[in-house]
């Protein structure tokens, strides 16, 4: 291909009046064989400007990312394009050099590319990667090194998340390349140069990666592992040269020399807390637990309290090597071995470490002068915590209190000494009460602390309510919060703490303590159910005032306070509804039009459509305020599905899910028509997320669904979709579950539509299915279809070779498989329709003797999915928590912390599997016995009785349903003894002992809860009749009777 015309039209992109035309040539010729190694040759021509290399390296990105593998063809689609072999096989061959060579500003690119075609290709196409590499880091040639370890990072981050045994290839890989990397870095350590240490952290970011999740002990050699920790000491411990202390401390952290001390600190932590834990690890790692606590954690806990003593004397050490540090110091507390070392050194840690950290300092000040919005940002973002110093004090501070003696009570005297000295600056008054928040469940275990806790509100954070600093009143907030699960002594301090909070949110002119103020009225009003009466007279004003601050600072915190309130002081927020409904919307589109691209928005925009879905949800008894809010959700939910705006269909289909729970307006009727719409458009992987509001249409107004034939086509359109496409198994029983739901809603109704919803299920059955969830559910439609219209039924599968007679023997085979009420209800119903029709298949007269056994089966674990469910229900109303009391034990300074729960959770991790095929653990022909239910058969798996997809109900799961299946079984077969006794020996003269007991069961039990029926009608017509019943010693099924609903 001519580069000179691929330079020409790359240039010609940067221009913003041929940018158009230049993008549509390259999108012509870009399939073309030898455009890729073109283009790649550009971006290395060191004679080329700089601009069009990188618009080149831009364009091969975005090409290999998007069509570097083989994809297969779908039916009637065109085939995807992705690059010709011989092209992929070019670029293999030079990319690892083009990234050795590329300067700087194309490298990332470049990267990119090797992260896609590692993914793809290695080791399969791709194993000369490794070699390319070894030659680069063997070669004294300093110039290759960094290329080599950028291309080598990338492999390794190919397998950074990936269990054990699939990491195979890369250990194969290691096995050359990880020496070779060691042997660089010791080569490079002693040298202090700026390039020189930066190619160390890149050394110290690959072996990160290498052990972060699985430390491959075959691999690495406890020679090799106690060569990369003493590689991990020297560069914690070293000192750093002047020119890493010259610019200013924002811009320090980004210098190669902090950089590397912050991957080593990062690997020194996660061994410790992942490999070298004893009692925290998995059981793979005990030994090598041992062996590491003995051999490095006090020379590393040494050189860490160096830096931290470095540090308090004034030191500049960047934020993360501190939180690294602190973190470190985390885990040595729940060890003996760690703490002999760190308990002398605790309290001065507490003292000058953490104390420091965790008060206000001048870079808050600063922040909360210059933007507060950012400040609100800063403190509630999780993701910062993760990285933030403070957080890590918190963490230290908490474990030394709760776990080691004497720490509590020597941080509670530093703490009193700092609250009572007058003399105290607001910064470090501010430190100390977030000290005391931070370790307030550890005192309100503590009944000595307990009982002083009312003077402590009292004395030293009802009057910072009235500070002049409004840093310190957020901070009186804050303590609230934190000790919000309190059982006030005194109900004065209560209403006053209540007071104090709602005035700030209502009065305070500073946004930060508006929003801690918030948070703390949402714990008070958790748990402290007193205090609803403190608040309800201003109720009004909290939830507008909350509206305000969720507009003005879209923070998710003040938006789930709001959802709180709401759910409180339901009755009282009714007549503002509306006005809270309309803000909440605008706020949406508000946050929707500003910057897109942000986590925190797409967090606050969540927020605020599952606000909006609380509101509903609270008000759902109050039809005629739901009518009033419609309007303004249904704006919320066509921006989004006019838009595709898929991150929010989720929240969105919830909100439709909610409008139409009890009745459907024909403005839900056309958001019906723009569902189907987006469905058909991109949101086929949003199906299961559809389905709650799917059913609603089809349920809560059947007679809508069916007065207008295209809605049902749209739901049978949906369904062939996703049993078509290949969506997973769990789309597919979700897609068959509502063509279940359709069968019997509309039963009788729909007989021209039926036969084609019959055949899309017969149809998936024919093709495999991987899992007995799907194929039940599939059975299940067919099963529907025949308590909907026998010959209906048969009329269809009669069309296909042999279906009836592998239909019915699948479904006796599969009996086991139905679980949960409502699927066994409906199997058995199927099974009392096919036993009774007059011209019964072939297959089911051969199959006679296993239909009542499937039958005793069925009712067996029906038996079990009603008691789990009445127990459920008793468990509900009983639910109480008693946890108050709990009192935690210190450890003596020669015990360790052993986490069990949480080793033999990272173990059954690793272990579990579910096979959903032998899902219900019995055969067909199971015995039922007079024992325990406990020892029956399933005893070992015992799933919720409730399936998941049993939520979507139908006419027969109705509490005040007229068919049970109890009294439909018992008639159809006293019916059959009398009028086809032949029949009736053919179905029963096979039992065992066990199911003619069983069968005994089942009748007494039909008899009662016929009994518990008319009893249940007497007592709601006023009066009320129990009948007794006894088990009879043997048992006759005469007596005629009609099937009674079957």
């Amino acid at each position: 291909m001519d580069t000179r015309k691929l330079i020409d039209l790359l240039r010609a992109t940067i221009d913003p009046n041929q940018r158009q035309q230049a993008e549509e040539q390259l999108a012509q010729i870009h399939k073309i064989i030898g455009f890729a190694p073109s283009l790649l040759q550009v971006v290395m021509m060191n004679d080329c400007e700089m601009p069009v290399r990188q618009a080149g390296a831009i364009y091969l990105k975005n090409l290999i990312s998007q069509n570097w593998h083989d994809r297969e063809t779908e039916p009637g689609q065109p085939m995807p394009f992705s690059l010709h072999e011989q092209d992929r096989s070019l670029i293999r061959e030079s990319i690892v050099d083009a990234v050795v060579h590329a300067p700087e500003l194309i490298r990332t690119q470049l990267c990119t590319c090797v992260n896609n075609m590692v993914k793809h290709d290695f080791p399969g196409r791709w194993t000369q990667i490794v070699d390319k590499i070894s030659i680069y880091l063997s070669n004294p040639e300093a110039s290759g090194w960094h290329g080599a370890l950028l291309c080598l990072y990338q492999l390794v981050k190919n397998f950074e998340y990936k269990k054990a045994e699939e990491r195979g290839p890369l250990h194969e890989a290691m096995n050359l390349l990880l020496p070779q990397l060691y042997q660089l870095v010791a080569r490079l350590l002693p040298d202090p140069s700026e390039q020189a240490v930066l190619l160390q952290k890149e050394a110290l970011k690959i072996y990160f990666a290498l052990t972060q999740y699985t430390l491959p002990l075959n691999l690495i050699s406890r020679e090799a592992f106690t060569q990369w920790m003493e590689v991990c000491r020297q560069v914690a411990e070293r000192p750093v040269p002047p020119a890493a202390l010259q610019p200013d401390e924002d811009e320090r952290p980004d210098l190669p020399w902090w950089k590397c001390k912050k991957w080593a600190l990062h690997i020194l932590h996660r061994m410790f807390e992942r490999y070298g834990s004893p009692g925290n690890v998995t059981k793979e790692y005990n030994e090598f637990a041992e062996w590491y606590l003995q051999t490095f954690s006090n020379g590393i806990l040494e050189v860490l309290l160096r830096l931290l003593d470095a540090y308090r004397n004034k030191a500049w050490l960047p934020p993360r090597v501190i939180q690294q540090t602190l973190n470190y110091l985390n885990q040595a507390v729940s060890h003996a071995h760690t703490w002999c070392l760190l308990k002398p050194h605790m309290p001065t840690i507490i003292q000058d470490v953490l104390f420091p950290l965790m008060s206000y300092s001048s870079e808050d000040e600063e922040l909360w002068t210059v933007d507060p919005h950012e400040y609100i940002r800063v403190k509630f973002d999780v993701f910062e915590d993760f990285v933030s110093p403070v957080t890590a004090a918190q963490a230290l501070l908490h474990s030394a209190c709760k776990k080691r003696k004497d720490m509590l009570q020597k941080t509670m005297q530093l703490l009193n000494q700092v609250l009572n000295n007058p003399a105290t600056e607001p910064a470090q008054k501010d430190g100390a009460l977030h000290m005391v928040g931070t370790l307030a469940d550890i005192l309100l275990k503590k009944k000595g602390y307990r009982e002083q806790l009312d003077q402590l509100f009292i004395k030293y954070v009802f009057p910072e309510f009235n500070s002049p600093r409004g840093h310190m009143r957020a901070r009186a907030c804050w303590v609230l919060h934190y000790f919000s699960e309190f059982s006030f002594k005194q109900e004065a301090v209560l209403a006053e703490a209540v007071r104090l909070t709602v005035t700030a949110l209502l009065q305070d002119k500073e946004l930060p303590v508006k929003v801690e103020a918030a948070v703390a009225l949402q714990s008070l009003l958790n748990y402290q159910e007193r205090s609803h009466r403190y608040v309800e007279p201003q109720v009004k004003q909290v939830a507008l005032e909350l509206l305000t601050i969720i507009r003005e600072t879209e923070n998710e915190d003040v938006t789930s306070v709001m959802q709180k309130l709401v759910c409180v002081f339901t009755a009282q927020l009714t007549s503002i509804a509306v006005e809270i409904c309309q803000h909440l919307a605008s706020t949406f589109s508000q946050v929707l039009d500003t910057d897109e691209g942000s986590d925190e928005k797409a967090i606050t925009a969540m927020g605020l459509l599952n606000t909006i879905e609380t509101l509903l949800t609270v008000l759902e008894e109050q039809p005629e305020v739901l009518r009033l809010l419609e309007p303004t959700v249904l704006q919320v939910i066509a921006h989004v599905l006019q838009n595709e705006v898929q991150e929010f269909y989720e929240e969105v289909l919830a909100l439709i899910y909610d409008l139409t729970c009890k009745q459907i307006s024909p403005d839900m009727w056309r958001v019906f028509e723009l569902l189907y719409q987006v469905f058909m458009k991109n949101a086929l992987d949003h199906f299961t997320d559809m389905m709650p509001s799917l059913h609603n249409y089809i349920t809560v107004d059947t007679d809508g669904f069916l007065a207008d034939e295209k809605r049902l086509l749209a739901i049978y359109n949906m369904c062939k979709e996703v049993l078509s496409k290949d969506c997973g198994e769990d789309p597919e029983s979700h897609a068959a579950k509502l063509l279940e739901v359709v069968l019997l809603q509309c039963r009788g109704r729909i007989d021209g539509a039926a036969p084609l919803l019959v055949e899309l299920a017969a149809s998936r059955l024919l093709r495999e299915v991987r899992t007995s969830e799907l194929r039940t559910m599939c059975l299940q439609v067919l099963i529907a279809a025949l308590y909907y219209n026998p010959q209906l039924l048969f009329s269809v599968l009669d069309k296909l070779p042999d279906f009836t007679s592998h239909f019915i023997k699948q479904w006796l085979h599969d009996a086991d498989c139905f679980l949960g009420i409502h699927d066994r209800k409906m199997c058995v119903l199927g099974l009392c329709t096919l036993i009774s029709i007059p011209g019964r298949p072939a297959a089911v007269i051969e199959l006679a003797p296993q239909v009542v056994p499937a039958v005793v089966l069925l009712f067996d674990g029906l038996k079990r999915a009603y008691a789990a469910k009445a127990q459920e229900l008793t468990e509900e109303e009983e639910e109480s928590e008693s946890d108050d009391g709990e009192v935690e034990e210190v450890l003596s300074s020669d015990e360790d912390e052993i986490d069990d729960q949480g080793q033999e959770y990272l173990e059954s991790l690793s272990r579990r599997t579910v096979n959903s095929g032998t899902i219900a653990g019995m055969q067909i022909s199971a015995n039922i016995t007079e024992e325990d239910d406990d020892s029956d058969s399933d005893s070992d798996y015992e799933p919720n009785e409730e399936t998941a997809l049993e939520t979507y109900t139908t006419p027969l799961d109705e509490e005040n349903c007229e068919v049970d299946e109890y009294l439909v079984f018992k008639e159809v077969m006293q019916r059959l003894e009398s009028t086809e006794p032949d029949w009736y020996r053919a179905l029963t003269s096979n039992l065992t002992e066990q199911q003619s007991k069983a069968l005994m069961e089942i009748s007494l039990l039909a008899d009662q809860r016929k009994a518990a029926r008319e009893s249940k009608k007497i007592e709601q017509q006023g009066g009320y009749v129990f009948t007794q019943q006894t088990v009879p010693t043997t048992f006759n099924f005469g007596g005629g009777g009609s099937i009674g609903g079957s």
